[in-house]
């Protein structure tokens, strides 16, 4: 198997990581965080205003791409990133994770999922082969195993049935894996249980697979809990190969699983935050909306490069969001995203430097986190929201 991923440093007295990613479009520097443009799109964003913030990776899903335009048509336009405008690389999702949180219906079996569309409510059928035929006819870089993502309080038993039969799933996206230009990861599940992460990773490195990814947390439990597991499970995988966490994107869940040795991260939180208000600073998520801001004649982050900190002042953009012009939610995304860029290469540069223990607990002394009923409270309006909408 060709070699796709290089372990340039561990930060000393740590396990904190810096690499790079091999890929067909480009070489990413890793720790890194994806942006989530799951229909081809990173909301409100041209392909170029994501390059300028400093990515060069992005996430799509499968699922939204099957459903709408259509996989087919992606590819009769010459693949994902000619059809988006993307030169940089992609990651696609299988959309397990989309199929049991979205659809109304759903019927598993081993053969595969049978769920009905969260925006016309037709009827549909994916396999694992099905999942890695359309991942490749989009044409992504890095591509998903179609995984069985289980709830946060299921059962031992319905937890452990769900790990097995993503195991059985990896087992046949490999063998229906055809491009040797595309890299196929696993996904480690097993919901809170150790013993059951323990044993996914043993089963799933067993295949050598290129790359692996934690999936099935920050799905409803405890951040406490979310963390331990990141961490227990981060230390049973291979260093040689990329360690990727999906769904997480909390700025101090990014400090905390960069510690912990996850080289790549993808969530939505970081630009669907944005539009609703909530702007990233050094000492935590801001609402811009909140009257305090009205009269201030400065950036909502005085220390941040981007263009809407350079331009704007925080007055201007709590008038902007009280008026509801479209604009705004174009500059909080832009604000967002480029915090999150900012912050994964503080950290790659404190790694390099041997200085990420300082650089951690600096941060998160000054940092302070959304607290935790809120932010269960606004995933959950969230999830409702987007079934409702269809995306």
């Amino acid at each position: 198997m060709a070699q796709h991923f290089c372990l340039l440093k561990t930060d000393s007295g740590g396990t904190a990581r810096a690499g790079e990613l091999v890929t067909n479009h480009g070489i990413i520097s890793t720790p890194v965080f994806l942006p989530v443009g799951s229909g081809a799109v990173v909301k409100t964003l041209t392909p170029d205003d994501v390059k300028t913030l400093g990515f060069k990776m992005v996430l799509a899903n499968t699922y939204h791409l099957y459903l709408r335009p259509g996989v087919d048509l992606v590819e009769r336009s010459g693949g994902l990133h000619k059809f988006m405008a993307w030169d940089g690389a992609i990651l696609t999702d299988s959309g397990g994770y989309q199929v049991f949180s979205l659809s109304p219906l759903v019927k598993v079996s081993d053969e595969g999922v049978k769920f009905r569309s969260h925006i016309d409510g037709s009827e549909h059928f994916l396999t694992p082969e099905l999942a890695v035929e359309y991942q490749e006819e989009l044409g992504a870089d890095v591509i998903m195993v179609l995984d069985e993502c289980s709830a946060y309080g299921d059962s031992f038993q319905k937890v452990k049935s769900a790990m097995e039969r993503t195991h059985r799933w990896a087992e046949r996206c490999k063998q229906a894996h055809r491009r040797p230009d595309q890299q196929l990861f696993a996904i480690v599940q097993g919901g809170t249980y150790s013993e059951l992460r323990k044993q996914s990773v043993e089963f799933l490195t067993s295949l050598d697979f290129p790359g692996y990814a934690i999936g099935g947390l920050s799905v409803g439990e405890p951040k406490e809990m979310m963390y331990a597991i990141t961490q227990e499970t981060a230390s049973l995988l291979p260093a040689d190969k990329p360690r990727y966490l999906m769904g997480v994107g909390s700025p101090e869940d990014l400090v905390e699983g960069v510690a912990w040795g996850i080289d790549m991260f993808d969530c939505a939180l970081p630009t669907r935050v944005a539009r609703n208000g909530a702007l990233f600073t050094g000492r935590g998520r801001k609402n811009i909306r909140n009257a305090v801001f009205s009269q201030m004649d400065m950036p909502i982050d005085p220390d941040c490069d981007c263009y809407t900190c350079r331009t704007f002042s925080a007055a201007y953009l709590h008038h902007l969001f009280k008026a509801e012009e479209l604009l705004v939610y174009r500059l909080a995304t832009i604000h967002n995203l480029r915090f999150i860029s900012n912050l994964m290469a503080k950290m790659r540069n404190a790694i390099l430097d041997g200085a990420f223990n300082e650089f951690r607990a600096s941060f998160l002394a000054n940092y302070q986190p959304t607290d935790e009923d809120t932010r269960v409270e606004q995933k959950e309006k969230w999830l409702k929201r987007t079934r409702k909408e269809g995306g």
